[in-house]
């Protein structure tokens, strides 16, 4: 991301964690039932340390029972009234010793039961919730990623924006799904067991009190520590991420140029930073949870010695001691898991932020308020005064450019590297809005009608061409799924890719691989091809280079592309002398200016710019004579 980005994520920021807890809402009915469960899950575990002061109490006036009982019948009366026992009591206990005691112990394993049952249902339902607020973020991300303009593309690097749609949304998602109802569990657990310590022994409790609010001032701290270290963790491994994805992308490239050792010292330093910045981050948690341990013995300490004196002084019982010693195990308990919240909720607010920095991003292209759908165009297209220059640069690419292509006119665009060809066709279709002037279709301004309508009815052939995982005819099909059977073939036929095809076992069913690894640079120009042919679209803007290719497949492909522009309004960034000599109009670029325009008789005499163009870059048509009859049999 930029630095201004990243400088903002280098400070503790929660607020977009609260942002995505919030995602919650949509899903309410299953939020509440595993945060009820949860409640009624602490409820009866906060009722075992009751029933274990019962079994120990039912334990020890039994024995004082069996004592009093053995006792002479003079002392007896006496030894009754000090022990707080009427005699009728007294013969009870005798009469049925047990019965408390199983009562007690029916009771604590029905409340195991019921907590085990709850703890379930919340489990399972918070991780549904958890999974669906994943889910809604990947999709949301996704589709913002489709919206955001080419410039923020420009930006922002391949690897950096898949890490956020898949690590950073885990993340998120193990915090929502466990982190958050662990720490709801050790807040509402903390307050009943301190509830339930000031019940039952309101002395002892003040022992234990100074402990709580160093435990909370430690995970303040620690919270505000580790919320950036784990920021940076994130962005080191998007760039461990991003070194991966343009290695894999870029594979023919590497071994063509025997660089993998190169490569392998390249992902090693990022592996590396990535494993020192986790290990710092340890570091900082292997402190932390001995300081946790260390203040919760501290308690402990204390109160085993006020308690044992209180038990020595009569003023506590057996029972009472065993059920404070639980309920402040419940009160350590959450102090013990702070470190793991800690560390959960610092990861997720480091992700959220990473996640909100794409859902809020602004798009710079987008469908102005109250654009209307572009009808069925003629193809004329306009310039006016168009000066353009890329997001955050301060020099114009292209500087009042004006021209106009009548409907059904091939415009020839020629010019040096970074003259500003690329520009004009990108503005076009309004991949990018111009700095000043307008782009007129046909009369409509390209910034008042809606996007979608304006790109469908304009088809782009370049030299890259981009294939997607599927088939072939999903592949031509790309712009038009419903199209039928019938008319794929028709545009793979007039493509002069029918033949090909229909040598694979698989015919118009044959996979394609990824980035259509699986063939030949001709193969998938030409599919490319019949994919702009399909759409049949008005305006046209291609690069017919076709470099790479052997002498009879680049004439097939370049007939195709003659085809192709046959009736539409095409824009070619011309490689070859046919190109110029056909094109209706030309434009010879000069550092984002038009220097020359006009046709190929007009520029060769009046235009020294063209005319060291058309020497010294443009390329003679390939003849082929042995496949003259072959090719008129595949067109």
């Amino acid at each position: 991301m930029t630095s201004g980005s990243q400088s903002q994520s280098a400070r503790p920021d929660f607020k977009n964690l609260g942002r995505a807890i919030a995602y919650l809402g949509r899903y309410r009915g299953v939020a509440i039932a595993a945060y009820a469960a949860l409640l009624l899950s602490i409820g009866a575990q906060l009722l075992v340390p009751q029933l274990v002061q019962n079994i120990l109490d039912a334990v020890t006036r039994g024995m004082m029972a069996q004592q009093l009982a053995q006792a002479p019948a003079a002392a007896q009366a006496a030894a009754l009234h000090q022990a707080g026992m009427s005699a009728a009591e007294l013969q009870s206990i005798l009469a049925n010793p047990l019965t408390p005691l199983y009562w007690a112990i029916a009771l604590i394993l029905t409340m195991a039961v019921v907590r085990g049952l709850f703890a379930f249902a919340q489990a399972y339902l918070s991780e549904k919730a958890g999974q669906n607020i994943a889910f809604d973020f990947r999709n949301e991300l996704f589709a913002k990623i489709q919206r955001l303009s080419f410039s923020y593309h420009d930006r922002n690097r391949t690897g950096q924006l898949m890490i956020r749609a898949t690590d950073d949304v885990e993340k998120v998602r193990l915090f929502i799904g466990q982190g958050l109802l662990m720490a709801v569990q050790a807040i509402v657990l903390l307050t009943g067991a301190l509830i339930m310590l000031l019940l039952t022994n309101f002395q002892l409790t003040l022992v234990v009190l100074p402990i709580l609010p160093i435990a909370l001032v430690m995970f303040m701290l620690f919270g505000a520590i580790t919320q950036p270290l784990f920021s940076k963790v994130q962005q080191k491994l998007s760039t461990l991420n991003t070194i991966l994805q343009e290695n894999l992308a870029g594979i023919k490239v590497v071994k063509a140029f025997a660089t993998e050792t190169q490569e392998q010292k390249r992902f090693t330093a990022a592996a590396d930073d990535l494993m020192r910045q986790q290990i710092h981050v340890s570091r900082i948690f292997s402190f932390l949870f001995p300081v946790i341990f260390l203040i919760a013995n501290l308690g402990q300490a204390a109160v085993l010695y006020f308690g044992g004196a209180q038990i020595i002084a009569g003023t506590l019982t057996i029972g009472e001691w065993q059920k404070f010693s639980l309920y402040l195990v419940f009160v350590f308990f959450p102090l013990g898991q702070l470190g793991f919240i800690i560390s959960q909720m610092s990861q997720a607010a480091a992700s959220a932020n990473r996640i909100f920095e794409i859902l809020d991003a602004p798009n710079e292209v987008t469908d102005k308020p109250g654009a209307i759908p572009l009808p069925p165009i003629r193809g004329e297209v306009v310039f006016d005064h168009v000066s353009f220059r890329y997001f955050g640069s301060s020099e114009l690419v292209l500087d009042d450019v004006s021209f106009r292509a009548e409907p059904g006119q091939t415009v020839a665009i020629l010019g040096a590297t970074g003259s500003g060809k690329s520009s004009i066709i990108n503005l076009i279709p309004r991949f990018y809005d111009v700095t000043s002037g307008r782009v007129l279709i046909d009369g409509y301004d390209v910034r008042d009608v809606t996007i979608e309508s304006l790109r469908r009815q304009i088809g782009i052939v370049l030299q890259e061409t981009n294939l997607f995982t599927g088939t072939i005819r999903d592949n031509i099909a790309f712009g038009r799924p419903d199209a039928g059977d019938e008319e794929v073939i028709a545009a793979a036929k007039a493509a002069a890719a029918h033949e090909f095809i229909m040598s694979f076992p698989e015919g118009y069913n044959t996979p394609v691989g990824e980035r259509g690894t699986t063939l030949s640079g001709g193969q998938k120009q030409r599919i490319a091809i019949a994919r702009a042919l399909l759409l049949n679209p008005r305006i046209l803007i291609l690069d017919d280079s076709t470099s790479a290719v052997d002498v009879q497949t680049e004439l097939q492909i370049q007939q195709a592309l003659d085809r192709l522009m046959k009736g539409r309004t095409s824009f070619v960034i011309a490689q070859r002398i046919s190109t110029v000599l056909n094109a209706d109009k030309i434009l010879v670029l000069e550092k984002g200016r038009i220097v020359a325009e006009g046709t190929h008789a007009e520029l060769i005499e009046n235009s020294p710019a063209y005319a060291e163009i058309y020497r010294s870059q443009l390329v003679e048509d390939p003849t082929v004579e042995p496949a003259d009859k072959e090719l008129e049999l595949i067109l």
